[in-house]
């Protein structure tokens, strides 16, 4: 095969088009993956709009799972037909970060499929920017992650989100038996939460999100763990500046919460949710608001607060999550709620961004 179909980005459109191009062939220390399941992830749509992609044209897609397809010279240890996933980030492996479990912080970190933000060299980067939502992609032999026979293409796919879930929780230093406050919680990072929750020490959830009806939906992910809910849609038309959802969270948990894990992209619920974390509790970011957080820094203070913010997950976050997945411990395939095909990919992300209907993970089968 010489022509594949693939996702593509041009310059000038903040739309996605389907176009056929080249089969990459796989150089030295290079794999060429068949892709069988591709991740979704509306922002990468926001950061296209903002001008965040630096080599346009570029397919797009940072989650990718499929067998191998060829392998360049010198790659040694991978066989052709191995079934894979992808991790998509693209590092110096050098630095005092890459070395110390901290890649996303590598000046050179960005993620193939995606966008970059650096402005020093990226050569790899510049040779790996076409990414997993097409029928094949060509990356460095090192980003190769073996699938294990029981982890289907699908979830081998969204490896990844489920990888910044863990970041997430382990940032947050949570004691055993704690209570955790998960915002956006019926969204792809929320329910990767959700199914984690248990393995690092949380006893009790309390879930935020905008409708009754949808975290009515994803209660039942926590398995046996407490499971309290909090509507936006519930709270007073003004609740964004009255601190009511404050005073819903300090009602279930008086106390205060061990940790929030803010996914909230824009608003107040951050501000919020932190000023009902317990004394010495931690509030770790991972939704890019950017609205500004309006809080006396006294208050940091005095309750010993901490305040995380963090972008990406590790190498190491993955293999975490594939072990669990490989030996049982994480079942995840009811994460997986939607299915397109390549053919659709336009209409996948139109359905991503408007979330007219409950998507928790969504994947394009080329």
């Amino acid at each position: 095969m010489t022509a594949m179909l693939a996702a593509r980005a041009q310059k000038g459109s903040n739309t996605l088009q389907l176009h056929k191009i080249a089969v990459p062939e796989p150089g030295p220390g290079e794999v060429l993956v068949k892709v069988a399941a591709a991740g979704l992830a509306p922002g990468m749509m926001t950061l296209l709009a903002q001008g965040a992609f630096k080599h346009l044209p570029t397919t797009l897609g940072h989650e990718a799972a499929g067998a191998v397809a060829a392998v360049g010279p010198d790659v040694t240890g991978i066989d052709v037909g191995a079934r894979v996933r992808v991790h998509p980030n693209l590092n110096c492996r050098a630095c005092d970060p890459c070395r110390t479990d901290r890649e996303m912080m590598c000046r050179q970190q960005a993620m193939i499929g995606h966008a970059a933000f650096s402005d020093v060299p990226m050569p790899l980067y510049d040779r790996y920017h076409d990414g997993g939502l097409a029928e094949y992609v060509r990356v460095p032999h090192w980003l190769i992650d073996q699938l294990p026979d029981s982890v289907s293409f699908d979830v081998g796919a969204k490896v990844h989100d489920l990888a910044n879930a863990v970041r997430a929780l382990k940032c947050a230093q949570l004691p055993t038996g704690a209570t955790l406050i998960v915002t956006a919680a019926t969204g792809t990072m929320g329910t990767a939460t959700i199914k984690l929750a248990a393995h690092f020490g949380v006893a009790r959830l309390i879930l935020v999100a905008r409708s009754t009806e949808r975290l009515a939906a994803v209660r039942h992910l926590a398995g046996g763990m407490a499971v309290d809910t909090v509507a936006l849609e519930q709270l007073p038309d003004d609740w964004g500046t009255t601190q009511a959802l404050t005073g819903a969270l300090r009602a279930l948990a008086p106390q205060g919460a061990d940790a929030v894990l803010d996914y909230v992209p824009d608003g107040p619920a951050t501000a919020q949710s932190l000023a009902a974390l317990a004394t010495g509790g931690t509030l770790v970011h991972m939704g890019a608001n950017r609205s500004p957080l309006l809080f006396p820094m006294v208050a940091v203070m005095v309750n010993c607060w901490r305040i995380v913010g963090t972008r990406a997950c590790t190498r190491a976050d993955a293999q975490e999550v594939l072990k669990l997945l490989g030996g049982g411990a994480l079942d995840v395939d009811d994460l997986i709620t939607h299915r397109f095909p390549l053919a659709e990919a336009e209409r996948a992300v139109a359905a991503m961004q408007s979330r007219t209907e409950p998507i928790w993970m969504a994947v394009v089968n080329p």
